[in-house]
């Protein structure tokens, strides 16, 4: 009989949270990465450029290991590609407009709404601490939405939204992981955000909307080695952090290694004070910390 992770070691537990750890300090590198670069390039550039180095591994992994999967739901493949990169689009686009700590935040509100739209939409019953963790998250969203003079509404509705379509992307994951090898679901995301990318810049180049700035977008050529090591290095963090965060789920219990996966939100606050930004106020922090524990009771009641 395989192993639980109830009966794993203390060591092992202790590896599942170090590796969790580091999974949110990539991933909080990746963001300060595009926070630098989008000062000189469009975010649909960043998406293309993060998922491009990604492609590279996943083929290969899959050239040294074939597939091995029954397949049959093209369609959602294709549909959980699409949203996942405007998830991207949108959570690249809130880190330039919002800062990385509120942007952060906002992305980490999405086991919240995957707790509702599991409900909506699959008819997921949800227990009285699920109901009661999804009241406190957004009591925190309520916080750290509130606009004010210097952050549109427009903006923090697009950093919003990163998080409800990443919620309906992992939904989708849930359907396509019974039939798909994890690699096919990873590579229809990046091929998404390669090919969207590339459209975006398209229209941009010959059309451009600025009332769909996080949308369409232009190329422009890297000028220096710098900005070319920026980009390797924005695909190979978002890579790291991938690859810490799956391996972190299979040494210890989902909701405590997801509670960890938090600290993405403190690791984004410091690396974005040290890049210039200003400290949060009092209600953003309180904000943070009312999603934060919202989203912890959920992944606790989750992994139960």
């Amino acid at each position: 009989m395989a192993a639980t992770t109830d009966n794993l070691p203390a060591t092992a537990s202790f590896k599942g949270i170090y590796l969790m750890l580091g999974a949110a300090f990539f991933f909080a590198l990746t963001s300060a990465i595009s926070k630098w670069l989008g000062k000189e390039f469009h975010i649909v550039q960043l998406v293309f450029f993060r998922n491009i180095v990604g492609v590279v591994f996943i083929i290969t992994s899959v050239w040294r290991r074939p597939m091995r999967q029954e397949g049959g739901k093209l369609g959602l493949l294709i549909f959980r590609g699409v949203v996942g990169t405007l998830s991207l689009y949108m959570l690249f686009y809130a880190i330039q407009t919002l800062g990385l700590g509120r942007a952060s935040t906002y992305q980490y509100t999405y086991p919240i709404f995957l707790a509702l739209f599991s409900w909506l939409l699959i008819g997921e019953t949800l227990n009285s601490k699920e109901w009661a963790a999804i009241f406190v998250g957004f009591t925190g969203i309520l916080f750290v939405f509130r606009p004010d003079l210097s952050i549109s509404m427009r903006d923090n509705a697009l950093g919003l939204g990163n998080a409800l379509l990443t919620a309906i992307s992992y939904l989708s994951i849930r359907q396509l992981g019974v039939v798909y090898d994890t690699r096919a679901i990873i590579l229809s995301f990046m091929l998404s955000g390669i090919i969207m990318p590339i459209l975006s810049m398209l229209v941009g180049t010959y059309y451009p909307m600025e009332h769909l700035d996080f949308l369409i977008g232009t190329f422009k050529w890297p000028e220096n080695v710098w900005q070319w090591l920026g980009f390797l290095a924005l695909g190979l963090t978002a890579l790291m952090g991938q690859k810490m965060l799956t391996q972190s789920f299979t040494f210890d219990k989902a909701g405590r290694v997801a509670a960890v996966g938090y600290s993405n939100i403190l690791f984004s606050v410091l690396i974005g004070f040290l890049m210039g930004e200003s400290i949060p106020s009092l209600s953003t922090i309180t904000g943070m910390m009312l999603i934060v524990i919202g989203g912890i009771l959920v992944s606790f009641a989750k992994s139960r």
